[in-house]
């Protein structure tokens, strides 16, 4: 009929719109649990549901299994260039970097990896798993594989450090540029989902790149999934 209450969940949606355009909820901060708003607005959990779904459907909202819902965050500007800096980077996007170590092992180079490197199938390197945040909010997953004969005792130095930069230089490298950058669209597995809270199956950018010292010998393999949505990728000459 037409002139016709609102919705319910519409009217729900609507006012944590408002909400969070006023600055109640700032981005990836947690919205009040199901219960909660239900409670709040008198509704069942069901009607609740939908107006978050639409919220969700509108890029207001991110929803985490599990988790709860957060008001969605503004994509972190990450330039991509000859000198990539993770800490520097993010600073620069008005953002609180952070980097946590998920494991470090010794082990042998893979074909690729040796490729590379420009080392030999099977010689040693190390392999660095980690996640990077912004503001606390996890924004990629990594793998950074360094040749361990070039750099010898860079295992410790990362067990000291989860900076690459500060490792280097520990190990002799003082300064080094990104010789090659490649991008590629792939989906989350199961474990970078649980890492940056995200569905297996969501859209990840996958950036891979090596990086060499001042003589241009390979010093890092790196590879880098990025949550398609929390990062904007920007290349630079």
């Amino acid at each position: 009929m037409a002139g016709g209450r609102t919705p319910v969940w519409k009217s729900i949606a609507a006012t944590l719109r408002d909400e969070i355009a006023d600055g109640r909820y700032t981005p990836g901060d947690k919205l009040p649990t199901e219960a909660q708003l239900a409670g709040r607005f008198g509704v069942n959990r069901h009607t609740v549901r939908h107006a978050i779904a639409q919220l969700v459907e509108e890029g207001l909202v991110r929803t985490r299994r599990g988790a709860g819902a957060f008001v969605a965050a503004t994509p972190t500007d990450y330039p991509i260039g000859s000198r990539v800096r993770f800490h520097e980077n993010v600073l620069a996007a008005g953002r609180r970097p952070e980097k946590r170590v998920l494991s470090i092992e010794c082990r042998a180079a893979t074909r690729g990896e040796a490729q590379a490197l420009a080392l030999t199938e099977g010689d040693p390197v190390c392999a660095y798993h980690g996640l990077s945040l912004a503001d606390d909010a996890p924004i990629a997953v990594f793998e950074s594989v360094f040749p361990l004969d070039r750099l010898p005792g860079i295992d410790r130095h990362l067990a000291e450090t989860s900076s690459v930069t500060e490792v280097l230089a520990r190990a002799g490298v003082p300064d080094y540029t990104r010789a090659s950058t490649r991008l590629t669209a792939v989906l989350a597995d199961v474990t970078q989902a649980l890492h940056l809270h995200l569905k297996e199956g969501d859209p990840l950018l996958r950036s891979t790149g090596v990086n060499v010292d001042a003589k241009g010998v390979p010093v890092e393999y790196g590879r880098t999934w990025f949550a398609g949505d929390r990062v904007t990728l920007t290349l630079e000459g």
